[in-house]
């Protein structure tokens, strides 16, 4: 019988950790795609990514709102029990063989628990990495969820070993992210105008000589201090002159700090090289990237997309603390001196080698064949 494959997508980022497993779970004959699409994934000021995921042809199952609105650490604890039990519902309704949940989210954790309760399966793609912030914790406690381990790479495939799990359900895919970024260099051409095709804030900027692309995060556990985090990182790249194509951050607890701070921001200081987008298509996305001089922030984009693409990199503070990472990866503090130092730095090395740290473009396709032939089952003891 064909295995009903529930997958969630609840966030920007998330989508393009796990379209191109999408794809071939849909493509392929002995798997049968359950989409379910929550959380910021559904909401506007977030980017609205279900817009992204309907016009690549993707059917969605059912749309789950559980973001509660705050931008801080109770709104985030009461987003993830109001996630486990509107999943339990959809679970209950869509009877899946296995859910695919996605990397160290607080929505991830929602489902991996809900499904868990209710005797289904748990694959979890991104397992044994490590970082800063308390996605460090919930990623491993999602591990310990998880009866199948699909991991980015061999380290990280090593510290799941070390945790307990059985050796057998723990399989090297690499990230799916990286199949985008593959793509990408077979058509790196930037031929579309990114203000005219997503709109956005700021000025029109002529990204002809050279632009950076910024993507800063709050830390959640750092979350207080997002607003001034944010003011360092503004400060240094209005002073460095270059265009700038900025993010709007991710909803987690100091969103609205890193938020109002750009607001407040844009509104006093005037800042002339500056455009401001809520969101991209994926593979947009990496081209805007990949036709940029550095990357600046904490985004994972930073140390895995960028790695394989060679795209330099400023990474600032601890969110991507102790993550494996490629030679393209300066790290500084919330310093706006040491920010704009380590993007000179960069500008006068140039692109660095392609790194295949995080997968070598077929992630995608070998998560679609596991999860058609791996055994499934719902018990699971430590092996040590």
């Amino acid at each position: 019988m064909r295995r009903k494959v529930c997958v969630l997508v609840t966030a920007r980022p998330s989508y393009s950790r796990i379209k191109t497993a999408l794809q071939a779970i849909k493509q392929h004959a002995d798997l049968d795609l359950q989409l379910v699409v929550a959380a910021s994934a559904l909401l506007d000021r977030y980017g609205m990514a279900v817009r992204d995921i309907e016009q690549d042809g993707f059917e969605i199952a059912t749309r789950v709102h559980m973001v509660l609105e705050g931008g801080n650490l109770t709104a985030m604890a009461k987003t993830t029990g109001l996630g486990m039990l509107e999943l339990a519902t959809v679970f209950d309704n869509l009877k899946p063989d296995v859910v695919v949940t996605v990397a160290d989210r607080f929505e991830t954790i929602a489902t991996a628990v809900a499904a868990s309760y209710l005797n289904i399966p748990v694959a979890h793609v991104q397992g044994g990495e490590v970082t800063g912030s308390i996605d460090e914790k919930v990623r491993h406690a999602v591990t310990k969820l998880a009866l199948l381990q699909l991991v980015a790479g061999r380290r990280a495939a090593e510290r799941v070993v070390r945790m307990g799990e059985d050796p057998a359900t723990v399989h090297v895919t690499g990230c799916p992210s990286i199949d985008l970024a593959a793509d990408v260099l077979c058509h790196p051409d930037l031929d579309f105008d990114p203000v005219e095709k997503y709109g956005g804030v700021g000025e029109r900027l002529n990204l002809a000589d050279g632009y950076l692309v910024v993507m800063q995060h709050p830390v959640t556990t750092e979350y207080d201090l997002a607003r001034q985090q944010v003011f360092e990182t503004l400060h240094a790249v209005r002073d460095f002159g270059m265009p700038t194509l900025w993010f709007w951050p991710n909803v987690d607890a100091g969103s609205d700090g890193t938020s109002g701070g750009l607001r407040a921001f844009r509104e006093r200081e005037k800042p002339t090289n500056f455009h401001f987008f809520k969101n991209m298509a994926p593979f947009d996305f990496l081209r805007v990237l990949y036709n940029s001089s550095c990357l600046v922030g904490n985004s994972s984009a930073g140390i895995r997309e960028c790695s394989f693409l060679g795209i330099p990199v400023v990474n600032i503070g601890s969110r991507q603390q102790g993550r494996d990472r490629g030679v393209n990866v300066f790290d500084v503090d919330y310093d706006r001196r040491e920010i704009g130092q380590a993007i000179e730095r960069h500008l006068s090395n140039g692109r660095y080698p392609q790194d295949t740290l995080y997968g070598d473009g077929r992630a995608g396709e070998r998560i679609a064949a596991l999860l058609s032939s791996a055994p499934l089952r719902i018990t699971k003891q430590l092996t040590y």
